[in-house]
């Protein structure tokens, strides 16, 4: 007896589908969407957006992106926060920012969602580092560390008053502490 299987959507099938809200992430041929952020995950998203076009935006070193859709070495993938160096941001040829950006971020960072699944968000941003990403930042609010994720696959855990890395020419210091602290209201 035969089992029948589902054929393999190719990315530019995926790319066609219209948008799924939250969005839906392709990689290594699945679909998988992610969830909808809660208050934890949207006050880390958008501060870390807001701290870092605080410093890297008005000095045009790189932007950093909420929820971008990024294409790029046979996926396509949409990192909580995204940040291109100034150079690499896609442009139109009038100097507009490009609507599609097909190409890897500089830093990806993933807010791990309590009903997400460590091994998928992982997996994103490995795919990241393999395809040019300099860092990666799994952040996970459960346990208040960040994993980071760094070329040839090197990983280091940060905890407590550990500094985290942050891009070359960003001149930001944040240890782990702190980005937690945001979470608190008082």
């Amino acid at each position: 007896m035969a089992i029948a299987t589902q054929p393999q959507l190719t990315l530019d099938e995926f790319l066609k589908l219209p948008e799924t809200e939250p969005a839906s992430d392709f990689i290594n041929g699945e679909i998988i969407q992610k969830p909808m952020p809660q208050g934890e995950h949207s006050l880390l998203q958008a501060t870390l957006c807001e701290t870092i076009n605080s410093i890297a935006r008005s000095q045009k070193i790189a932007l950093a992106f909420p929820e971008l859709r990024c294409t790029f070495g046979g996926a396509s993938i949409v990192p909580d926060v995204s940040v291109f160096r100034w150079d690499r941001i896609p442009k139109t040829p009038s100097g507009r920012i490009a609507n599609r950006f097909e190409i890897h971020p500089d830093w990806a960072i993933e807010i791990l969602s309590s009903n997400q699944r460590l091994k998928k968000v992982l997996s994103k941003l490995l795919h990241c580092s393999r395809n040019g990403t300099e860092i990666g930042w799994l952040i996970n609010p459960e346990d208040e560390s960040v994993l980071g994720i760094f070329p040839g696959q090197r990983l280091e855990l940060y905890e407590g008053a550990d500094k985290l890395p942050i891009l070359d020419d960003i001149e930001l210091e944040l240890t782990v502490e702190q980005v937690f602290g945001w979470l608190s209201l008082t």
